[in-house]
């Protein structure tokens, strides 16, 4: 009879553990799905509407401006996952824990862990989609939108050209004035030769003529213009030389790359491992290029495998400091954990692409210092 009775409550327990599991991931999942609806339009206004604006104000065709949207939408995705899992999974407990739902649960008996555990479960699901997204249609879509980007900039030169901007190609820096239509009222172009002569223009009214030469993509006709050649290690002598009209013709070869060249951004993780192993071969290869490499490597694991990180840091989090008003403080949590997340993500890239910082430690050290002070709050809960 005994026994009878510890095998009922056994599947009893079990039983509402799963129902419990059930009803978590349920939870859990509708409010990252507010989340990630939140940061999406955060991203997709900051970098893809303003963008769209600036292009149909320069009358690029409709179609192809939803077609730049669509190639972008797998940035914005991959940047929204990692952001939506920390505040779902924050506002999600912390409402549990206010309706003392949690209490209940851990009055049966239960510990922390079988809380964690479908936290966990769908924080590794996040992950693998979102990794997914990061490393197969992310480069997709990059290389198709540079693609577009580049076909309509040949058959619209003026989109490249903004007032007061600066635009830089692959070894020129143009400095430009303000732009009306096709005319700008001031330009200086800083730019080098082959044989290491440094050429400095400085140009008045100028107009951007459409090019019959299908190699060039913008012709430049410069009133009152100035130009001085120099070299580097003989500056003290240059030659000057002015002229009131003046055409200078852009090739499409100084703003694009080659097309044999791809940019990181465009590989996935198994191309940009094979191309680190061949740059490591080479001895001639930049220390910093590599690097570069290395750090987009890296990107590809550390950012939707932050959505792991961001739920072991959630789940004590929430229901340590959630007992009161547990959603709204989640979401203030969230929101001012994920802009110093954020703003780690940009230091580490910043200083790996301009200083040469390892790509791993760029790109996992927020990922790393978020784990760690999940395990420690969730250390000091269990310890309650």
């Amino acid at each position: 009879m005994v026994q009878l009775a510890f095998k009922f409550k056994h599947r009893e327990k079990k039983l509402g553990n799963h129902v419990f599991l059930c009803y978590l991931l349920k939870e859990l999942l509708v409010y990252f799905s507010i989340a990630f609806l939140f940061f999406f339009l955060i991203f997709f206004v900051n970098q893809i509407l303003l963008m769209t604006e600036e292009l149909l104000k320069k009358r690029v065709p409709l179609f192809d401006v939803v077609k730049l949207i669509t190639y972008s939408l797998p940035f914005v995705i991959a940047q929204s996952a990692p952001f939506a899992t920390l505040v779902g999974f924050l506002m999600c407990i912390g409402r549990l824990m206010t309706d003392n739902e949690i209490l209940i649960f851990r009055a049966t008996g239960r510990s922390y862990v079988t809380i964690l555990f479908p936290v966990l479960i769908l924080g590794i699901l996040i992950s693998i989609v979102s990794f997914f997204v990061n490393d197969y249609l992310l480069p997709l879509g990059t290389v198709k939108y540079n693609k577009l980007y580049q076909s309509i900039l040949i058959s619209n030169p003026a989109v490249e050209i903004e007032s007061n901007s600066i635009k830089r190609t692959q070894d020129s820096t143009l400095v430009i004035g303000e732009v009306k239509d096709r005319n700008v009222s001031d330009l200086l172009l800083f730019d080098k030769a082959e044989d290491d002569t440094q050429r400095i223009i400085i140009a008045g009214n100028t107009y951007i003529a459409e090019p019959s030469d299908p190699s060039v993509i913008m012709q430049l006709k410069m009133d009152e213009t100035t130009a001085v050649f120099f070299n580097r290690d003989k500056r003290t002598n240059y030659d000057f030389l002015e002229s009131e009209n003046s055409i200078m013709n852009i090739f499409a070869s100084s703003i694009f790359k080659p097309a044999k060249t791809t940019n990181p951004r465009e590989m996935t993780c198994v191309d940009l491992k094979r191309k680190i192993d061949e740059m490591k071969q080479d001895e001639n290869t930049n220390p910093l290029l590599m690097n570069i490499y290395k750090l987009e490597f890296n990107k590809k694991f550390s950012l939707p495998f932050g959505s792991l990180f961001f739920a072991m840091l959630a789940m004590p989090i929430a229901i340590l400091f959630g007992k009161h008003n547990g959603q709204t403080i989640g979401l203030i949590i969230g929101v001012v954990v994920s802009l110093i997340y954020w703003a780690m993500l940009i230091l580490g890239q910043t200083f790996g692409f301009r200083n040469g910082l390892n790509g791993f430690w760029a790109m996992w050290f927020p990922n790393i210092l978020v784990g760690g002070t999940g395990i420690i709050f969730y250390l000091r809960l269990h310890k309650k």
